[in-house]
């Protein structure tokens, strides 16, 4: 749907352009646009090898043992099904970290290995279990301590002082994932 949704507004732009005679302006825009998303992306590369190597230093180090017993009583509460499995208590909570930092997408391969370890513990095969879910939600609606691709965005786009909105994006992120997390656990006791 979404690629027929963005085929569709690049189609009505092109014909816009053609009849209103600003081909030129388009075209300007697009190798513009093109030049400007390398730019970010490779700097947005940068960062998350960055803390990706850091995250990878911190768990050969021993770190991320610790602060898997450091989260250890809140992940016992809200992921009962992984009580006594240490590799995907750490898998997880070190997903939980790498959001917290708001390495959304050096996170990711955190995440996966996490759901895997999840799967594990899934009553079926086919069907994603409550701690599955939970875990999705709480991924996608975690706690941002401090917002990193979005301050370095905002530096990017000039911005004198990008780590200005931390106050703010930690209140939403805190009233936004513990909204998630409450509602995810009463519809998972309805699951059954």
């Amino acid at each position: 749907m979404m690629n027929t949704i963005w085929a569709g507004m690049i189609l009505l732009s092109i014909v816009f352009a053609v009849f209103s005679g600003n081909t030129q302006a388009v075209s300007n825009a697009v190798f513009s646009a093109a030049e400007d998303a390398v730019s970010v992306t490779l700097k947005m590369l940068g960062m998350f090898c960055l803390w990706g190597g850091l995250m990878r230093v911190a768990q050969q180090a021993g770190l991320t043992d610790r602060i898997a017993k450091l989260l250890s009583p809140l992940l016992d509460r809200l992921f009962p099904e992984i009580r006594n499995d240490a590799a995907a208590k750490s898998a997880v909570s070190m997903n939980i970290t790498a959001n917290l930092f708001g390495l959304g997408n050096a996170a990711t391969p955190l995440g996966i290995e996490a759901m895997k370890r999840l799967r594990r513990h899934a009553p079926f095969a086919d069907t994603a279990s409550n701690d599955m879910i939970l875990f999705v939600v709480l991924n996608s609606a975690c706690i941002r301590l401090i917002p990193t691709t979005i301050a370095l965005l905002r530096y990017e786009s000039g911005s004198n002082a990008p780590m200005e909105i931390l106050p703010v994006t930690l209140c939403v992120s805190l009233l936004g994932c513990t909204g998630a997390v409450l509602l995810a656990k009463i519809l998972g006791r309805k699951r059954g």
